[in-house]
């Protein structure tokens, strides 16, 4: 992964821009990454995987759930318990 500074990322943007479509970028300040550009075809491939990670994991709860016997209406009355 090619770093720049802020400073370089700013004055040469073009450059960096053309080099994220091949590979991320990260970009330093003060010794300290602030920031990495991606291409919007990887950023859209990291956003999807998030994304179906996401609903792999809300599944796989509610399986859970529903093994446990948790019912919306038990749910409903294990919120409304405020002991």
């Amino acid at each position: 992964m090619q770093t720049f500074t802020a400073n370089e990322a700013k004055t040469r943007f073009g450059e960096f821009i053309d080099l994220a479509q091949k590979e991320p970028v990260r970009v330093m300040r003060r010794d300290r990454v602030v920031g990495v550009m991606v291409s919007a075809s990887d950023y859209e491939a990291m956003r999807q995987f998030y994304a179906d990670r996401l609903v792999k994991t809300m599944d796989e709860t509610a399986d859970a759930a529903a093994r446990a016997g948790l019912t919306p209406e038990k749910l409903d009355e294990l919120l409304a318990d405020e002991s």
